[in-house]
Parts: C-alpha cells; structure tokens; sequence
C-alpha cells in the first residue's frame, strides 16, 4: 500500500526540516511525499530538494512542484491531483509526526474502513517538546458535526477513492474547507471512518485554526456557510456549543495546571 503525504509551502525554511525529517523518519517506505510550493521567495526549496538523496535512499518518494496557488486548500488541492498512493494524509509545512510509527499504523490499522484518524498536540515554536493543548479526537461522532466538531484533521488519512467520489477542497472556503470537506465525506456521504488512540501530529501554534478572535470569527462564518451548502441543518446555537465546551476545557486546564 503506498501512502501520499502532501505538504503546502511558502517561505517555510524556519520549518520545514522537522517536517521532511520526520517524514523521513518513519519506518514505513512506500511513501509518496508530494510538496506543492506557492513560489517561496527564501530558501525552502533549497532545503526540501537537500532532502532529496535522504529519501531515495530510504526508499521514499519526493515530488516537488513549485509555482503560484491562490492560498492554502489551492495548493492542497494541487497536490491531491498529483497523489498516486492508496491513501492520503495532510502534514503541514510547519508540523510534524509525532513518532515513527504513524504511517506503519495507518497501514496497519485502516482494513475496510475508509478513513483513519487520531489525536494531535500542540506546542510553542520556542519549546517543542511541552504540549501546551491536545486535542483529541477520541470522544467525535458524526451527529456532532452539527455543533462544528470534526476530527483532527492533521491526523485523517482517507483512501484516495474517496476523494474522487466525493470532491476536493472547497476553495471559496476562507478557513474552513478542512471542516466543509470532512462533512460532506462524513456526515453527508457517511464514509466509514475508525479512530486510532494516537497522537499522529505535533503542531505549532500561531496557524490558521490557531490564531486569535478574528480565526475564530471566520471558522464561524466558514461553519454556517458549509451547512448551507450541504443542507444540513445547524445554527448559532448549536455551533456555540463547541465554544462554551472549549471555554470549560480552557478553565479546567488552568485550574488543574
């Protein structure tokens, strides 16, 4: 079974030498690592194609594709086009795997479902190795997806049939595709999908999900707008509830911490 993992680049050279070197790192070798560059101006290009000796000896695959995208689920989507695996993950230029044994679990684990997910933490860039929020996806289920709760997308690997069937990115998304896609492939289309006790991701703060009020304004509106065009009836109600839920798990992580 070949794997394709897909990153999105842009003057990502503070970074993406974690993210190839784990990659690299895992002990599982048909991996297909696709990294679709918007046209960065510093050296990440440079870095990534410095990997490239690493990988063929590893027995890993890097393709890489530069040239201008109109934003971040553009240039996933062009990497999807170029996938050739049996199943795909996302790993973004600022993360990386968790431990060695992520993409051997996929493997292992997926059988007949149709998507596999986990668990991701997140860290500080000046510590990484202290977790300072994880999220878990063990307690998702698709009912819930009306109040805005999704799986961990870092850590959804899907079988590349399943993106045919069901569609790319929705790039009329500011900020939110992630959450539309995976309501149309699970809460609309009801793929089968199994969560796996893993923490597959460590992420960064300070990224699109991540960064303040005005993120968490347009997650909202991007919310309400995915409903609307998959029929699925929601409102500011039920989305909020995910909020207050994130308002207690804030407090009981400081009262306890």
């Amino acid at each position: 079974m070949k794997i394709s993992i897909i990153t999105a680049t842009y003057n990502s050279s503070a970074t993406i030498c974690d993210t190839l070197e784990s990659v690299l790192a895992q002990k599982y070798e048909h991996i297909e690592h696709i990294i679709k560059d918007g046209g960065s101006r510093d050296n990440t290009l440079d870095l990534v194609e410095s990997f490239r000796s690493r990988y063929e000896a590893a027995g890993k695959s890097l393709i890489v594709v530069s040239e201008k995208d109109n934003g971040l689920y553009d240039a996933m989507n062009k990497g999807l086009a170029l996938t050739s695996g049996d199943v795909i993950g996302i790993l973004n230029s600022d993360d990386f795997f968790t431990s060695e044994n992520i993409i051997s679990t996929v493997v292992e684990k997926i059988g007949e479902y149709d998507a596999v997910y986990g668990d991701v933490h997140y860290v500080n860039g000046d510590d990484l190795g202290k977790c300072v929020r994880y999220y878990s996806s063990k307690s998702f289920r698709r009912w819930k997806m009306r109040m805005g709760y999704m799986p961990a997308h870092p850590s959804f690997y899907c079988r590349k049939e399943i993106y045919e069937r069901y569609g790319m990115f929705d790039t009329t998304f500011q900020v939110a595709a992630d959450f539309e896609q995976l309501l149309r492939f699970i809460f609309i289309n009801r793929i089968i999908v199994k969560y796996l006790p893993v923490d597959f991701v460590t992420m960064r703060t300070g990224g699109a999900s991540t960064s303040g009020l005005q993120s968490h304004k347009k997650i909202f509106a991007d919310h309400l707008k995915a409903y609307k065009k998959n029929d699925v009836y929601s409102n500011f109600f039920l989305e909020g509830i995910r909020y207050a839920d994130r308002m207690i798990e804030k407090l009981t992580r400081k009262i306890f911490h």
